[in-house]
C-alpha cells in the first residue's frame, strides 16, 4: 500500500479502528461453533449439505470498532440448505422454523441468556459476555439453475460485467425467507432473491483496480474471509465509516448506512496508489454515482434493488436520509482535506478527537509522524505604574 508522510496518520487511525485480535478470534470461533452445531450427530439437519457463510462488513474486511466499548458488534451470516427442489415441497416459513429450532437448541446449549429473537428475514442470537454482539442468521436456499441463467443475463445487460464475474456472482445467488413476502406461508416458486456472497465477489473485484495483486490467490469467503493484507479501498471505507459514526453519534437512525457508503466508495475508487489520495478522490466522486431516478444507488449484484429505498419512503421522511447523506459526504470531504493539510501537532490532535473520536498525543504526532510542535504562547510583560497605597 502506497502512503506518503501525511498518509501515515491515516494508517495510525486505522490501527486504532481495526478489531482487536481477541475480538476477531472470538468471531471466528462462534461462526465455527455454529457451523459445527448444524452438522453434529443428533442434528435434525445432519443429512443436509449446509453452507454457513459470513456477509456484511466482516466478509468485506471493513469492520471497525464501535465508538464506545460497551456497544455491540453486529455480525451477519447466511445458513444455506442445499436441497434440490426445496421450494416445490416447503414454504419459507417452514425453512425458517427449521433453522430456528436448531438455533434455540444451540442457544440453550452454549448458555445464551437472551431469548432467540425472530426478525423479518433472520433469527438473532444475542451474546452477552466478554465480547458483546448479536449474530443475525438468514435462512436461505440456492437459486435454481434456470433462474441463475436469467440472473446472469440481467447482470450482463445492466452492468456489462465480464463473463467470469457474471458467472461467479450468479453462482452465489440465493432465495431467502421473508415474513413480509405474500407467499411466506404457502408453497410457492416466488421467493425473494438475495446475493450477499456475490456482493463480496464484486467488492473483491473492485479492490483489484489498483493492480496490486493482493488477490492473486482469492480469499475464501466461507465462513469468514481472512485478508492477510487490507487493500486501499478497504481502508478508505473503514475511515469513512468512522467519520460517519462520530458525526451521527447522537442521531444514529439518520446516519448513512454502510452498504451505501461501501457501494459508492467502491464505484468511485479508481485504483489510487496511496491512501490519502484515494480517500479524497472517493469522497469527491461519490455523488456522481447516485442516480437521479430510481434505483438511485442500485445493488451491483441485483440491479433492481435500490439501496436508497428509504430515502423517498414517507415512513422515514422524518430522518431526512438523503439530506443527511449529502451533509455527511460534504463534511467528510472537508474534514479529511483539513486533516491532510494541517501541519501542527495540536491541530491534527484536535481534528482526530473532534471528527473521529480518536486520541493521539501531541508528543507522538511530533516524534513519530513529524508534525510541527505547537509553539508556547509568548507572555508579554507590561510595566504599569505602581498603585500601592503608600505611593505619593
Amino acid at each position: 500500500m502506497g502512503t506518503t508522510i501525511k498518509g501515515n496518520i491515516l494508517l495510525e487511525m486505522i490501527e486504532q479502528l481495526d478489531l482487536p485480535e481477541n475480538v476477531d478470534k472470538k468471531v471466528r470461533e462462534r461462526y465455527t461453533s455454529l457451523s459445527n452445531w448444524f452438522g453434529r450427530e443428533n442434528s435434525s439437519l445432519k443429512d443436509i449439505n449446509i453452507d454457513i457463510f459470513s456477509q456484511g462488513s466482516f466478509a468485506l474486511g471493513t469492520t471497525i470498532k464501535p465508538l464506545k466499548e460497551e456497544e455491540e458488534y453486529d455480525l451477519d451470516m447466511g445458513c444455506k440448505l442445499n436441497v434440490e427442489g426445496y421450494k416445490g415441497s416447503h414454504t419459507q416459513e417452514e425453512l425458517k422454523e427449521m433453522i430456528g429450532r436448531e438455533l434455540e437448541l444451540y442457544r440453550k446449549r452454549v448458555g445464551i441468556e437472551m431469548p432467540l429473537d425472530e426478525k423479518r428475514r433472520c433469527w438473532r442470537l444475542e451474546y452477552k459476555d466478554e465480547v458483546g454482539f448479536h449474530l443475525d442468521i438468514v435462512p436461505c436456499i440456492p437459486l435454481e439453475n434456470e433462474r441463475k441463467a436469467i440472473y446472469e443475463q440481467r447482470l450482463l445487460e445492466t452492468y456489462g460485467y465480464e463473463q467470469t464475474l457474471n458467472q461467479d456472482v450468479a453462482h452465489f445467488a440465493v432465495n431467502i425467507t421473508d415474513s413480509e413476502n405474500e407467499n411466506y406461508s404457502t408453497i410457492s416458486d416466488e421467493w425473494n432473491i438475495s446475493n450477499p456472497q456475490g456482493y463480496v465477489r464484486w467488492f473483491q473485484n473492485q479492490m483489484q483496480k489498483s493492480n496490486q495483486g493482493i488477490f492473486e490467490s482469492r480469499a475464501s469467503i466461507e465462513p469468514v474471509p481472512e485478508y492477510e493484507q487490507k487493500t486501499i479501498l478497504q481502508r478508505c471505507i473503514q475511515l469513512l465509516k468512522r467519520h460517519r459514526d462520530n458525526m451521527f453519534e447522537e442521531n444514529k437512525d439518520s446516519k448513512p448506512i454502510s452498504i451505501i457508503i461501501t457501494t459508492l466508495a467502491s464505484r468511485a475508487y479508481d485504483g489510487e496508489q496511496n491512501l490519502e489520495e484515494a480517500v479524497i478522490n472517493i469522497l469527491y466522486k461519490m455523488p456522481l454515482y447516485i442516480h437521479s431516478q430510481k434505483p438511485r444507488v442500485p445493488n451491483p449484484v441485483k440491479p433492481e434493488e435500490d439501496f436508497t429505498d428509504r430515502w423517498d419512503n414517507p415512513e422515514f421522511s422524518h430522518l431526512s436520509l438523503e439530506a443527511n447523506f449529502k451533509i455527511w459526504q460534504s463534511q467528510a470531504y472537508f474534514d479529511f482535506k483539513k486533516l491532510l493539510e494541517k501541519e501542527k501537532a495540536e491541530e491534527i490532535r484536535s481534528i482526530l478527537n473532534e471528527n473521529f473520536s480518536l486520541d493521539v498525543s501531541s508528543e507522538r504526532l511530533e516524534k513519530v509522524f513529524g508534525y510541527k510542535e505547537t509553539p508556547m504562547p509568548t507572555v508579554q510583560v507590561i510595566n504599569t505604574p505602581s498603585t500601592k497605597p503608600w505611593c505619593p
